[in-house]
C-alpha cells in the first residue's frame, strides 16, 4: 500500500504538473495575456509551490505523513472544482495557486516516505519512483489535447473541464493512503540533525544549487515547449503536443532505465553527466532550428536523471535528517523555480523590445532566448556538480 501511495502519486503529481502544456496558449487567449505576464502567472503560482514547501515538513512532525498526503490530493481535488468554474483571471489564478500548493506537499511527502522506505539501491528506486511521474508526463500533453476536444451534453470540456477530470483522479490515492501505513513517524527529535547543522554543511548548499538549475530547466520544458513550436515554427497543438510527449517518454524512459546506473557509477558523477547531455541537446536543437527539433525531445533523458539522483544522494547524506534536508533543499528549489520562469518570459520580452517589435522574426528570436535560457541552466547544473565533486572527492566523501 505504500508503494501504491508511491506510485500513483506520483502519476496524480506527473498529470497535474504537465496538462498545463496545451492549455497554456488557450489560457493566454482566454484571459489575454503576453509572454511576460504568462511567465509572471506561473512564477506566482510556482511561490503556491514554494509556500507549500516550507510548511509540509513541519505538519509532518505533528499529523504525519500519511495526513499530509491525504491532504495534499485533497487541495488539487479541490483546485481542480475550482478551476472549472474560475471565468475572471483573478479567480483563476488563485485556483491555480491551490493546485501548486498541493503540488508542493504532495512533492514533500512523497520524497519523504520514498527515502524513509527505500534504504538500500536508492538511487534505482528513487529514479523508478520518479520514472512513473515520468510516464504520467508522456501521457499528459496528449490526455489534455484529447480531454480539450471532448463533448458532453453539446458542451466542450476545453481547458477547464479537462483540468476539473485529471485532478479529480487524486481521489484515488487518497483512498489508498487511508487504508496505508506509513514508516518513521515514530523517530525521535533528539535523534534528527538539527537544521542549523544542515545549514553548516557546504555541500548541502552546492546541491541545492544542483537542483535548483536542473528542476528550473525540467519544469520549463513542460510550460515553454509547446508554446515554443507553436509560435516559433508554425506547429499544429497536435504535433506540438506529440513533441512533448515524446520529450517526457524520454525522461521516464531514462528514470526507469538508468536507475541502476546512478547507483554504478556514483550520484554526483551521474549529475554532471545527464545536466551536461541535456543542455547539449538543448543548444544544438536551437542552432540546428527545426529540422532538428527531436533534440527538444532526447534532451528529457538527461534532465529527467537531476532530481530523484539528489532526493537519492540526500538520503544516503542525512540518514537521520533527510525531512529536514529534502525540506530545505526543495524549497529553496522552488524559490529559484519562480525565479526561474520570470525570467523566461522577461528574456523573451526584452529579446523581442531589441529586435523590434515590428519585425517579423522578433517573436521567434524572443522564443529561441528564453528557451536558451533553458538549456542554460542545465549547463548551469552540470557546472555545479563538477564544483560539488571537487569539494567532495577533496574530502574523501564522494556518493
Amino acid at each position: 500500500m505504500q508503494l501504491a501511495t508511491i506510485f500513483i502519486g506520483f502519476i496524480i503529481f506527473g498529470f497535474s504538473e504537465n496538462i498545463k502544456g496545451p492549455a497554456i496558449p488557450r489560457i493566454q487567449f482566454d484571459f489575454m495575456l503576453n509572454e511576460s505576464e504568462l511567465g509572471t502567472l506561473l512564477s506566482l503560482n510556482s511561490l503556491g509551490y514554494l509556500i507549500a514547501c516550507s510548511f509540509t515538513a513541519y505538519l509532518t512532525k505533528i499529523w504525519g505523513i500519511k495526513w499530509v498526503t491525504v491532504a495534499a490530493f485533497a487541495s488539487m481535488a479541490l483546485s481542480g472544482v475550482l478551476i472549472f468554474f474560475s471565468h475572471h483571471f483573478a479567480m483563476f489564478s488563485t485556483s491555480y495557486f491551490l493546485m501548486y500548493i498541493g503540488n508542493g506537499m504532495l512533492e514533500i511527502g512523497l520524497a519523504i516516505l520514498s527515502a524513509r522506505i527505500f534504504v538500500k539501491n536508492t538511487g534505482t528506486m528513487m529514479n523508478m519512483t520518479h520514472g512513473f511521474y515520468g510516464l504520467s508526463s508522456t501521457v499528459a500533453p496528449l490526455l489534455a489535447t484529447g480531454l480539450m476536444k471532448v463533448t458532453i451534453a453539446g458542451h466542450t470540456l476545453d481547458w477547464r473541464g479537462m483540468y476539473l477530470l485529471v485532478l479529480l483522479l487524486s481521489v484515488i490515492p487518497i483512498v489508498i493512503a487511508l487504508f496505508s501505513t506509513f514508516p518513521g513517524d515514530d523517530i525521535s527529535h533528539e535523534d534528527r540533525i538539527p537544521l542549523k547543522a544542515l545549514l553548516r554543511d557546504r555541500v548541502l548548499w552546492l546541491m541545492v544549487l544542483v537542483l535548483t538549475f536542473g528542476v528550473v530547466s525540467e519544469l520549463a520544458v513542460g510550460g515553454w515547449l509547446v508554446n515554443f513550436l507553436e509560435k516559433a515554427y508554425g506547429w499544429d497543438t497536435v504535433h506540438a503536443s506529440g513533441m512533448l510527449s515524446v520529450f517526457f517518454l524520454c525522461f521516464a524512459l531514462a528514470r526507469l532505465l538508468l536507475g541502476p546506473l546512478t547507483d554504478r557509477i556514483g550520484f554526483v558523477v551521474s549529475l554532471v553527466i545527464f545536466s551536461g547531455f541535456s543542455a547539449l541537446c538543448t543548444f544544438v536543437a536551437l542552432a540546428g532550428g527545426e529540422g532538428v527539433a527531436f533534440l527538444f525531445a532526447v534532451s528529457g533523458a538527461g534532465i529527467a536523471m537531476i532530481y530523484p539522483t539528489v532526493m537519492a544522494f540526500v538520503a544516503k547524506r542525512y540518514p537521520k535528517g533527510s525531512d529536514t534536508a529534502i525540506t530545505f533543499t526543495v524549497t529553496l528549489m522552488g524559490l529559484g523555480s519562480v525565479i526561474g520562469n520570470y525570467l523566461i518570459g522577461g528574456v523573451i520580452e526584452l529579446v523581442k523590445y531589441l529586435v523590434g517589435e515590428e519585425s517579423p522574426t522578433s517573436l521567434l528570436r524572443g522564443l529561441q532566448a528564453g528557451y536558451g535560457f533553458i538549456g542554460l541552466c542545465a549547463a548551469l547544473c552540470a557546472i555545479t556538480g563538477i564544483i560539488l565533486y571537487v569539494h567532495l572527492y577533496r574530502r574523501k566523501e564522494v556518493i
